[in-house]
């Protein structure tokens, strides 16, 4: 049961919604994992994480930007 839970809530930390999560357990309980919808979950990470670093660098850079107003800062600009 414990090794359940766990699952569960590492499912749950990676994004997968309680759905997909019961789609991973056989009838019986064990677990069952798609290797797809974890490469597919992989690769939505992947996407969020590319798109939260460019919003975390291009935030220290609107931070330290000394350009008079940000929307004459070019990089600000192309952010936008």
């Amino acid at each position: 049961m414990l090794e359940r839970l766990a699952l569960i809530a590492l499912g749950r930390s990676a994004g997968f919604s309680l759905d997909e999560i019961a789609r991973m357990f056989a009838p019986d309980g064990r677990p069952r994992i798609v290797r797809s919808m974890l490469a597919a979950k992989a690769e939505q990470l992947d996407d969020t994480i590319r798109k939260l670093s460019a919003m975390r660098d291009g935030l220290r850079h609107a931070a330290v930007c000394p350009a008079p107003s940000h929307l004459e800062c070019p990089t600000f600009r192309r952010l936008l």
